[in-house]
């Protein structure tokens, strides 16, 4: 099962490169200026988010484990890899952390939580729970994933931005996510009975 963990972690740490949540990581270290509270602001967010979303994930996998779900799950990460080629970008509503009630570790997981809710890597760890049936090992994939994004991000700002070719990052997890789903598509199409 080191599949489900190392693949979680590939995944996002590339899809979260130039993300919303990523923007937001520079904006709050930016305006904050506090990296550890935020840094375990993220962490903790992302624990909780991704660990309702593995296991969202696992459980519709058990109750729907069939051909159409897993072609439904490969489909999905192929929408997920056309949907990576997108560039995100923040949000107005999004740039206001400084005005909110609370310490930098209070605004980081709220805010966080709240931005990561339907974003592309919570989707994907949606997916990865259903695929590997283990939410544990996803969510500790995903978070350390976040994490190699976003801890840079926060400590290292804009310089950051500048210096990576979020373009290409961004082809890269696309590539990575449609890879995924057209493999298991495959794998489903020549193990299935022949008609």
């Amino acid at each position: 099962m080191l599949a489900a963990f190392i693949t979680s972690f590939a995944i996002v740490a590339l899809a979260e490169i130039g993300d919303k949540t990523m923007l937001l990581a520079i904006v709050l270290a930016a305006r904050l200026r506090r990296p550890l509270p935020i840094i375990a602001g993220i962490l903790c967010a992302t624990i909780a988010n991704h660990l309702v979303a593995a296991f969202i994930g696992s459980e519709a996998a058990a109750w729907l484990d069939g051909p159409v779900f897993r072609y439904a799950v490969a489909a999905g990460f192929i929408v997920m890899g056309l949907w990576t080629l997108v560039p995100d970008k923040l949000d107005d509503d999004d740039e206001e952390p400084r005005t909110r009630k609370g310490g930098p570790f209070l605004i980081t997981l709220v805010s966080f939580f709240v931005v990561e809710i339907g974003d592309k890597t919570q989707v994907a760890t949606i997916a990865l729970g259903a695929r590997y049936h283990d939410a544990l090992l996803v969510t500790a994939g995903t978070t350390l994933g976040m994490l190699a994004a976003n801890v840079p991000a926060v400590l290292l700002g804009e310089r950051l931005v500048r210096r990576i070719s979020l373009k290409w990052i961004r082809y890269a997890a696309a590539a990575l996510f449609i890879a995924l789903g057209v493999a298991m598509a495959w794998a489903l199409w020549v193990s299935s009975p022949s008609p």
